[in-house]
């Protein structure tokens, strides 16, 4: 079927004068511009020798957090594995050799390319064994460096203790994790 000619509309190029053939009108537009950004107050980060203030929860490079006895937190129940929309974290449980648990992660990988750094593995842990740091500076030269396995996320645990840069999600408020600023 055709189409009727009542339903075509044609449409007239617009008419430029000379000044708008001699792209004046923009480039005076364009200078303006670049004045307004010179006065502008500046808010470039001159990063590394500058470190950005991240908000406190910003949610970063993941931790494998430690009980009293310093063994891993972990009680391999999948919940964080199943919680991932991401599907980055792969765990391996095995026999626990504590009395006080049934298992334990005998591997627990991370793969923090994939990360999408929701916070549903944080939120969904029943033991608190998971947590995204306020560490952001991650960098890696091959696919493999950027898989974290149990150590290496033990080690960020270690790491962020020892410099004091807890998550304030450690914290809960009343109304749950992070729900108050720390005082």
């Amino acid at each position: 079927m055709p189409i009727p000619e009542n339903a075509v509309r044609w449409v007239e190029p617009p008419k430029m004068s000379v000044l708008d053939q001699l792209y004046i009108p923009a480039i005076i537009e364009g200078l303006g511009t670049t004045i307004q950004h010179m006065f502008a107050p500046k808010v470039t980060v001159q990063y590394p020798e500058q470190r950005p203030q991240m908000p406190p929860n910003y949610r970063g490079v993941h931790r494998l957090n430690r009980d009293e006895q310093q063994r891993v937190k972990c009680v391999a129940c999948y919940m964080c594995a199943t919680a991932c929309p991401a599907h980055c974290i792969d765990i391996v449980a095995a026999p626990s050799p504590w009395p006080d648990r049934e298992k334990y992660p005998e591997t627990f990988v991370i793969d923090e390319l994939r990360c999408i750094y929701c916070g549903m593995c944080e939120e969904a842990c029943p033991v608190d064994a998971i947590e995204l740091t306020s560490l952001f500076d991650l960098t890696g030269l091959s696919r493999e460096e950027m898989m974290f396995d149990k150590e290496k996320l033990l080690s960020v645990f270690d790491q962020t203790v020892k410099t004091g840069s807890d998550p304030i999600r450690t914290r809960g408020g009343k109304l749950g994790p992070a729900a108050e600023l720390p005082k």
